[in-house]
């Protein structure tokens, strides 16, 4: 028993003097965990300026490319609104016809079907200028009006003020826009656009529509990447949404 006891006393002390050694181990590892989180939270810390540092530097780019280069603002237009034309003319007239034709100027007829739009006929959005400008409400349907109009007319066409030149145009920059906006940004598009899409050669109805829905899809993409304010979007409106995206009041831009 003696013997017995002194063998248990003797394993005791080789356990106690591992678990010494484990111990000590123990407590290297965390001391190496600790400096290890400290180095992560250090690098961690210096990766978020370095990102606030390049989305300062893009948003720097992109303000200085709007403001040079692709300028868009509001275009206002000197349309007055019927119903206070026709309440002037007319003092008999009642205030429900007053308020029908108020209702019937911000409803527009689109691809088959009545679309609310709060800002047809106050305003247009113009890129690179104000002489440049797109619809409201997304009504490009004077461009294929005016090439099935040319299929069918002879002779060279004299009407350089023909509306749809205008949109071809501001389509043209708002496709470049988008596309080098894309690379400052480091963002992928979803819809392959390239810049001459709407320039050259007169694109037909289908080819047309198909070529504005990728570059909304690729605008709206990018309004999503920067947090832009959801409630200001519309799928429709080209420029309006470039405009938010652009704009300085968006917290988010280049993030």
């Amino acid at each position: 028993d003696t013997e017995g006891l002194l063998r248990i006393k003797e394993e005791n002390q080789k356990h106690y003097r591992r678990a010494q050694r484990h111990q000590e181990k123990k407590e290297k590892i965390q001391w190496h965990n600790r400096k290890l989180g400290d180095l992560v939270e250090k690098k961690t810390y210096d990766l978020k300026t370095q990102h606030e540092h390049l989305a300062n530097l893009r948003r720097t780019h992109i303000l200085e490319l709007t403001s040079v280069i692709f300028p868009i603002e509001e275009v206002k237009t000197s349309m007055r609104d019927p119903a206070d034309v026709s309440s002037e003319s007319d003092n008999a007239m009642t205030s429900s016809t007053v308020s029908k034709l108020a209702e019937a100027r911000r409803t527009t007829y689109l691809s088959g079907r009545w679309v609310c739009d709060d800002h047809n006929g106050d305003t247009s959005i113009g890129i690179t200028g104000p002489w440049i400008t797109l619809p409201n409400n997304g009504d490009y349907s004077a461009y294929y009006s005016w090439v099935e109009e040319k299929k069918t007319t002879q002779g060279p066409d004299m009407e350089h003020n023909n509306p749809a030149y205008t949109i071809s145009a501001a389509l043209c920059y708002a496709t470049q826009l988008v596309n080098t906006l894309s690379l400052i940004l480091d963002v992928n598009l979803p819809k392959k656009l390239c810049n001459r899409q709407f320039c050259g050669e007169n694109l037909s109805r289908h080819r047309f529509t198909r070529a504005v829905k990728k570059l909304n899809a690729n605008i709206l993409h990018l309004c999503f990447s920067q947090h832009v304010n959801l409630d200001l979007l519309h799928p429709l409106h080209t420029l309006r949404n470039l405009m938010y995206l652009v704009s300085p009041d968006t917290e988010n831009l280049g993030r």
